[in-house]
């Protein structure tokens, strides 16, 4: 009996040790492959800013021909293979001297972006959440086709809707200016119909308790649904900036004045002579995105986690 007893012990050792080994091993497997797709994303942004440390010389060397024309503007077959570098033969700052000191255009560019960028996303979010309230808090056959309205706009591709922009902008007298991009921009549905379905899952007993308590639309709307969508509305914030910062359709259809073009129009006409400067203008252009995103991640992940109620 002590025996049988015995054996089963050392089977169920056995089965558990099994158990721990296929568990250990499917964890560095899965490791393992995260790694290996974590080094394969960020090896174009570590590529960037490395080789934006390169002579002219070296990058040229190493990349020119991917970048060469022939003389009626189309590309070079390229016969020989391209050296990716991830460590330049010696560090250089002179394209960072010449981004920067200079040559004033890049950095005109680059407030451009910002110029652009920002009024578009703080008052893109500010119409949304007014909206996304009223279309939360009243109920009606017009509320639901004007959200349906949203829903297919936000469906369609900006390329759709260039034309019309371009066509109303040019009757309002405002192509060639800020506000033919500014105002579609504002505008847009996407961060309005995002921010309607999260103000959807706030509990109808939380605003109920509050009109008891004597609270009118201004204090529900304060008070209740912007702080219960406070990880929402980052997490839009974050999307619509990194949206509007990599524009390039709408600033060359719209603005024909290059003083006044982004810096995101720069990186994708790049041109033979300027291939050392493109990275290390990508290098600075890369930097408000990682930065609004590393300030912004605890609201980007509570904006997709939320679903609504108040946290313990």
């Amino acid at each position: 009996m002590d025996v049988s007893l015995k054996n089963w012990h050392k089977t169920i050792k056995k089965r558990a040790a099994r158990r721990r080994n296929i568990g250990l091993a499917k964890i560095m497997l899965a490791t393992t492959v995260a790694v290996f797709f974590a080094v394969l994303f960020l090896m174009p942004t570590f590529l960037t800013i490395t080789n934006s440390f390169m002579k002219a010389s070296e990058i040229s060397a190493n990349y020119g021909q991917v970048f060469q024309t022939t003389d009626t503007g189309g590309k070079v077959f390229i016969s020989e293979k391209v050296n990716l570098k991830f460590i330049p033969d010696m560090v250089s700052f002179s394209q960072y001297n010449t981004v920067l000191l200079k040559s004033p255009d890049y950095l005109m560019k680059f407030w451009n972006s910002v110029i652009l960028v920002v009024p578009i996303v703080v008052f893109q979010l500010a119409l949304a959440t007014l909206a996304a309230y009223g279309f939360t808090r009243y109920q009606g056959r017009i509320k639901e086709i004007i959200f349906f309205s949203y829903i297919i706009l936000m469906l369609m591709p900006y390329q759709v809707t260039l034309v019309p922009n371009f066509l109303v902008s040019d009757w309002l007298n405002l192509l060639d200016t800020r506000w033919a991009i500014w105002l579609p921009g504002i505008v847009s549905p996407f961060a309005v119909f995002l921010l309607t379905k999260y103000m959807r899952k706030i509990p109808a007993a939380y605003m109920e308790a509050a009109q008891i308590d004597g609270a009118g639309e201004l204090q529900l709307f304060m008070k209740i649904a912007l702080p219960l969508c406070k990880g929402a509305i980052g997490s839009v914030a974050i999307l619509v900036f990194i949206d509007y910062w990599n524009m390039v359709e709408q600033p060359l259809i719209l603005i024909s004045d290059s003083m006044y073009h982004p810096l995101s129009v720069f990186l994708s006409r790049i041109k033979d002579a300027e291939i050392g400067l493109a990275f290390a203008v990508a290098t600075i252009y890369m930097v408000p995105p990682i930065l609004v995103f590393l300030y912004g991640e605890d609201y980007l992940v509570e904006g997709i986690t939320y679903q609504g109620g108040i946290k313990g």
